[in-house]
């Protein structure tokens, strides 16, 4: 058995769980509680746990006991010396209610091939799983889920190095950082030269910064199983935490879409310029988080209103293009974020050492215009990048004959104001229909959309009736709804189903 067929046994498990009103999150996020103590069983370093909460422990027992026994372990492991534990379980809770649902999993768990998973790795059955996660609709993680050929791409243009500091800024699950460490060492078979220090390559070489906690768990989770003790922290980049975050060699990143909750502004103290655009706060972040030796360089992915919105967006894009080179722009298909309609492109640039005149002119490759529909049924391939690879590579890139392929010099973006919205060539589609969306996909997604807001709005419903209010009238309820989380999710709920 590979691991892809374990990923779509321990995926199907997910279905046990639905009549406990379990989401798609919250089933991967249950599922890493479990896979971490097994899989700590399975490569002999179960030491780290006490032995009253290891693998062997849980799975001898049922029903009430278990379910008992597993919410305390839960609380006891979060509490643990060890950081590592601490950091997979800490605020660990259970949404499983049904001890039967529990017990079926730990034996279904117990039951895998291990033997085969350990051969093939278990970094890469547990990135299978957070993938799968993504690729379904309904789980609502693809928007903020890189996919894993556009990432190996960005990795193999930006040529990480051995001794160099590689960090995202929005680790997500720490997908690039995992990437980069993976390719470094194809390049090297873990041997590098006098002048990179081991310690440094294991230990300090990759970093990140995730915001959301049980994303930060699963990165946690997934840096471990890859066998990287980088710095991962949990904390918002945008805030202060981030003034520190500094001198980097290599900066890769997808940020968050959306702005601050609010309309809040940015209020960094080393921020030139304020903005509520969470996108243009880590564009402002990445290029002085480099540093400034004409050599440390950066791949971004971000959305198009980041090219082309004007006031605070036009100066960003200005200072950008003085302290760095903005060599590249690869604008992106639609429908690969397993979102319908999400338009993207990927930013390549290298911090110069001054700070005015970086960027003479810019290339930008159109992956969007006039291409084949891109989907869960219609993946990107490696093969879909070839021809932006060998232009983006050329020793020369005035001689590759491509349409898709053209540059700007500094004094035509000018003209346009400092948009950046451009390169994309003449459409060809004979009908307005040629490029809709998979139906299929498009009610998938808004299925999945409408379940995120019922479980949201059943999240505000149980919490009203724990409450226990008294009964008043309409218009009382509205002035004694004092806990403006549960109002909070309402709004979000909204959100979603709008979106």
């Amino acid at each position: 058995m590979n691991n892809r067929e374990i990923v779509q046994k321990l995926w199907n498990l997910c279905n046990v769980l639905r009549d406990d009103g379990i989401t798609y999150h919250q089933y991967v996020t249950e599922l890493t509680y479990l896979l971490f103590l097994k899989m700590m069983k399975e490569t002999g370093q179960e030491f780290i746990i006490p032995e009253e909460y290891r693998w062997y422990v849980l799975a001898g027992k049922d029903g009430v006991e278990l379910k008992t026994f597993y919410r305390l372990l839960l609380m006891e492991l979060g509490k643990a010396e060890n950081n590592l534990l601490k950091e997979v379980y800490v605020d660990a809770t259970t949404f499983i209610s049904e001890p039967k649902n529990l017990e079926k999993i730990i034996k279904s768990i117990d039951a895998l091939d291990w033997y085969s998973a350990k051969q093939e790795g278990l970094g890469d059955l547990y990135e299978g799983l957070l993938e799968k996660n993504a690729s379904e609709l309904k789980s609502g993680a693809g928007q903020y889920f890189t996919p894993r050929v556009l990432i190996d791409v960005i990795i193999k243009l930006t040529n990480p190095q051995a001794g160099e500091r590689c960090h995202d800024p929005a680790a997500g699950t720490f997908g690039f950082m995992i990437a980069a460490d993976r390719y470094i060492r194809s390049k090297t078979d873990d041997y590098f030269d006098e002048s990179v220090n081991p310690e440094f390559q294991k230990y300090h070489a990759f970093s990140g910064v995730e915001l959301v906690k049980d994303t930060h768990r699963l990165a946690t989770m997934n840096a471990l199983l890859h066998d990287m003790q980088g710095q991962l922290l949990l904390g918002d980049t945008l805030t202060s935490v981030g003034e520190s975050l500094k001198n980097y060699d290599v900066i890769l990143t997808n940020p968050p879409f959306g702005t601050k909750k609010g309309g809040e502004r940015v209020t960094r103290t080393d921020f030139t310029f304020s903005t509520s655009n969470k996108q243009l706060n880590f564009l402002q972040h990445i290029y002085r988080a480099l540093k400034s030796n004409n050599k440390a360089r950066a791949a971004v992915v971000l959305p198009d209103n980041v090219l082309f919105e004007g006031g605070v967006g036009t100066q960003i894009r200005r200072d950008l293009m003085d302290k760095c080179n903005l060599h590249t722009i690869l604008r992106l298909p639609t429908g690969i974020f397993y979102a319908q309609g999400v338009k993207t492109n990927v930013m390549f640039f290298t911090r110069g050492k001054s700070d005015a005149g970086n960027t003479k002119e810019v290339w930008v490759y159109d992956m969007r215009t006039n291409m084949p529909s891109l989907g869960k049924r219609t993946p990107l391939t490696e093969a879909h990048f070839d021809d932006f690879v060998s232009a983006y590579t050329a020793d020369d890139r005035n001689t590759i004959k491509d349409e898709r392929w053209n540059a700007f010099t500094r004094e035509d973006i000018a003209k346009r104001d400092d948009s950046l919205d451009i390169g994309l060539i003449a459409d060809e589609s004979l009908s307005i229909y040629d490029n809709l969306p998979d139906p299929i996909e498009s009610a998938e997604e808004a299925m999945g959309k409408l379940e995120q807001a019922i479980s949201l709005l059943n999240e505000v419903i149980a919490e009203l009736k724990a409450a226990k209010l008294p009964v008043l009238t309409e218009q009382e309820k509205v002035y004694t709804l004092k806990n403006m989380q549960q109002l909070q999710k309402v709004a979000e709920a909204q959100e979603v189903y709008k979106g």
